[in-house]
């Protein structure tokens, strides 16, 4: 195999950075850029015919509310894939914009975004940015040719690797994994909120909390102080709100249950509704980072519940998405994501840029063939979120059995069933897994239902096993490339970067170890962690050896673990 050759180009000059740090701010308009601005080019891979680049972009002005940069390449070089930014070329001219999640540039703040791209002949670096149509400063270090021939392949220092990360190669940027809250219960206590979103030892690590957002306003205080509870004590926790219905006297069924359809003429006093509650939470210091339109509209029980086709959503979302402030809105919750449900919002223009989300539910989606990437959600960059799934078929394994860590149906469930869907999701480029209630006998901390052994608000096993991705791979994170050899073929593996660090997680659903698996990162490394959960073990440390940029550990059996690069 070959090994892409590392060279960097840094774009700003000890005479570039004098330049910037000395120049006047002056009042720009809404969205410039002052002429402060530097931009730092690095190809951090490179091979005969393909690169991979990262930009950072320093602003040393005022404050800029949004930004898009622009350069041109001079020797044919082509843009294939980017991150973090939309991409858009035309013949020489490249054109970078931010995305949803990667807004303004404060006063001498910065941002961040990477592509791949191709080249023939040659590949030097750009000699000129403009930021916001405003000049930048610096200039261009050359780039080391490229390479006619492969390198070496001199073995590394541990021999051949089991998993190779690839980290030129990225796919979706996650945004978190979390749990629900009671619907209709009580809220959680401070004490199990710190246990579900801490990051501390027996602390799970979730960062997204979706909670119920009743038709009635008088009920939206109950989860108040749990959510700023979250807010506080996780690490860029986001709030997921989702309605079970409108207000019964909007419906055609004038009823708060067993569906009906929101009338056409209320369309806008649910927005209003949506919106209320945004910023009644947003005056109590909870921001709702994401507002659904709807949780299971294709689903009519005998509980709260609202029906909605998708053309209904679509029609929703274009006329009156604009009046749900502070928040961005999701679409829609279907039982199994029917994309009947999510296709028409994202076929219409305006109802599409109203959105922020796609969102979908577990129960059946595999055996649907839609456990897989939706193409059409990532032709129009909306990340897809899976927001709630709900399993324990083992509870016919006998009195007890969820509050005994040694119970093996519990175990297997939650390995073959719960964390490969979360795998697997992750595969399907998704960008969050939200699992149904936080706190259950069945779930991430117990509820003390003596039926089933739990103690009130003390981790799980599935807490434990889940937090092998929530508490390692954080909300902005960036699922990359890997490869394995035929030693680590049982293995179930992920990678992900961001914070400086690369982290695996790593099911072994095999009855057997896999010993000594040689794991290779892109580069050197200065520590490794390693954390095992299995039926005997709860997010317990390992022991890892560190070679420059490999590491050597044991997988257990029957187990998920999780692999912790420091770069």
């Amino acid at each position: 195999m070959r090994r892409p050759r590392k060279t960097t180009m840094a774009l700003t000059s000890a005479g570039a950075v004098l330049l910037a740090s000395t120049a006047v701010a002056t009042a720009v308009p809404a969205g410039a850029a002052a002429a402060g601005c530097s931009v730092d080019y690095a190809v951090s891979s490179q091979w005969q015919g393909g690169f991979g680049a990262n930009v950072t972009i320093t602003n040393l002005g005022d404050a800029i509310s949004g930004w898009t940069l622009t350069w041109s390449y001079g020797a044919g070089q082509t843009v294939t894939q980017a991150w973090n930014a939309t991409v858009t070329q035309s013949g020489a001219a490249v054109t970078a914009r931010n995305v949803g999640y990667n807004g303004g540039i404060a006063t001498n703040g910065t941002a961040s975004f990477g592509f791949n791209g191709s080249w023939t002949g040659s590949n030097p670096a750009p000699t000129s940015f403009a930021l916001n149509g405003v000049a930048c400063t610096g200039d261009t270090t050359p780039t080391t040719p490229p390479p006619t021939t492969p390198p070496p392949t001199t073995p590394p220092p541990n021999g051949p690797a089991d998993i190779t990360v690839n980290s030129a190669t990225r796919y979706q940027t996650v945004d978190g994994f979390g749990a629900a809250q009671s619907i209709w219960g009580s809220a959680w206590s401070t004490a199990e909120t710190q246990t579900l979103v801490g990051m501390g030892a027996n602390q799970l690590g979730l960062s997204i909390v979706r909670t119920g957002l009743s038709p009635v306003s008088s009920e939206w205080a109950t989860h108040v102080n749990s959510l700023k509870t979250a807010k506080s004590s996780g690490s860029n926790v986001k709030i997921l709100a989702s309605p079970w219905t409108a207000p019964a006297a909007w419906k055609t069924n004038n009823s708060r249950v067993n569906g009906g359809k929101l009338r056409t003429d209320y369309y806008d006093d649910y927005a209003n509704h949506l919106n209320s509650y945004v910023q009644y939470m947003r005056g109590q210091g909870v921001t709702i980072d994401v507002t659904s339109v709807q949780n299971e509209p294709d689903w009519h029980p005998d509980y709260d519940s609202m029906d909605w086709s998708g053309t209904e959503l679509r029609t929703f979302v274009r006329d009156q998405g604009t009046k749900v402030q502070n928040t961005k809105l999701m679409v829609a919750e279907a039982v199994n994501l029917n994309y009947n449900f999510t296709d028409p919002t994202l076929n219409d223009s305006t109802a599409r840029n109203n959105i922020g989300y796609i969102g979908g539910h577990l129960y059946g989606t595999e055996d649907a063939g839609r456990l897989r990437p939706y193409s059409l959600a990532q032709q129009h960059n909306k990340p897809v979120w899976m927001t709630e799934w709900n399993l324990h078929a083992a509870d016919g394994g006998g009195s007890n059995i969820w509050g005994n860590p040694a119970n093996t149906a519990v175990w297997n469930e939650t390995l073959d069933d719960i964390m490969r869907t979360v795998h697997k999701s992750m595969e399907a480029n998704w960008s969050a897994y939200i699992w149904w209630y936080g706190k259950r006998y069945y779930s991430f901390i117990g509820d003390g239902e003596s039926a089933y052994g739990t103690v009130a608000g003390a981790p799980l096993k599935r807490g434990y096993a889940f937090s092998q991705y929530a508490k390692y791979v954080r909300p902005g994170y960036q699922r990359v490339a890997l490869t394995k050899s035929s030693k680590a073929s049982p293995l179930e593996v992920t990678a992900y970067q961001g914070d400086g660090k690369i982290t695996l997680v790593i099911l072994n659903r095999s009855n057997s170890a896999v010993t000594n698996a040689v794991v290779q990162a892109p580069q050197n490394v200065t520590r490794a962690e390693h954390y095992l959960t299995s039926q005997n073990a709860n997010a317990a440390s390992q022991p890892t050896s560190v070679n420059g940029g490999q590491a050597t550990i044991n997988v257990g059996a029957r187990s998920i673990s999780t692999l912790v690069f420091t770069l």
